[in-house]
């Protein structure tokens, strides 16, 4: 089980000002290993309960909430990442499992008897939770990231862009989803994930960005779309 505890901002920008500030980043930070020209891949599997308490509760703006997801970055891996994001403030914990392929076909099936073979108590705690609370696949989430790290202080920025969603289909694997996208073809978001403070040269960097703070998540838009569109 991989730990991390940080704290994260979210910005929506436009596409200009991250190709700009992406060119600038190149210069000062690391790349992540798996960027491209236009980054990498990732394709997320969010579950809530019965009621969507953990999309409610961060709409309603509960100071601890929780989000739950599987993620891969390629329909054809042979495993997936079992994800909690738990939130406090502006402080987060995100903690994951590897499950195998099958393992995850399961619990996109709401069968969470798997879990129970894995020895980190992380799993048994993810099995108590979505068993009894009816957790269930509510909708899948797609887009490219290209991501910067400074080796210092644990700092991550991630711009994310083409996002997408669907909720016809589930199937966290299939190479033939029918998205929709989840804003609009020009806005990215931003990400920055640090421990305790931002360094003063990213701090700087990024306060010449034209950007406004996102308060809703990927998940939540995705999920709003969905709602608007039963209306």
């Amino acid at each position: 089980m991989n730990q991390v505890f940080r704290e994260e901002k979210k910005f929506l920008i436009n596409v200009e000002e991250y190709m700009r500030k992406s060119r600038q980043l190149e210069q000062v930070l690391l790349q992540d290993e798996h960027n491209g020209d236009q980054g990498y891949m990732i394709r997320s599997l969010y579950f809530d309960s019965l009621y969507d308490e953990d999309y409610f509760d961060k709409l309603a703006g509960i100071e601890t909430r929780r989000k739950i997801r599987l993620r891969c970055y390629d329909p054809e891996s042979s495993y997936a990442m079992l994800e909690m994001k738990q939130k406090q403030g502006s402080s987060q914990l995100k903690r994951s499992l590897k499950v195998s392929r099958e393992d995850a076909m399961r619990l996109i099936d709401a069968d969470y008897s798997p879990l129970l073979k894995y020895p980190d108590p992380f799993a048994q705690e993810c099995f108590a939770l979505m068993h009894c609370k009816c957790y269930r696949p509510k909708t899948i989430v797609q887009y490219d990231r290209k991501a910067f790290v400074a080796r210092e202080n644990k700092t991550r920025i991630t711009f994310d862009h083409n996002i997408v969603s669907t909720e016809s289909n589930l199937d966290l694997f299939s190479q033939h989803l029918n998205m929709n996208p989840v804003l609009d073809a020009f806005d990215v978001v931003l990400e920055v994930k640090f421990n305790g403070f931002l360094l003063e040269y990213i701090k700087r960097l990024l306060n010449s960005i034209d950007k406004s703070e996102l308060s809703v998540s990927k998940y939540c838009l995705a999920r709003q779309n969905a709602y608007q569109t039963s209306l």
